[in-house]
């Protein structure tokens, strides 16, 4: 029998929140003005997939060098 794929786990809002060292609260107020890092709902709760908030933060142009 063959062994399950690893399957990275889903981050929680307070882990995209340390990743990023942004509050939660800006996290919530990205996501109602439909930026941010896309998350999905599982029930009531926000889940993000890493690999997800690593590209739309490299996607992201500040402007700076």
């Amino acid at each position: 029998m063959d062994s399950p794929a690893l399957i990275a786990p889903l981050w929680t809002i307070k882990d995209v929140s340390d990743y990023l060292r942004v509050p939660v609260q800006t996290l919530y107020s990205w996501r109602a003005q439909g930026s941010g890092p896309p998350a999905r709902r599982v029930g009531k709760h926000l889940r993000y997939r890493p690999d997800e908030v690593v590209s739309w933060l490299d996607s992201l142009d500040d402007g700076a060098a």
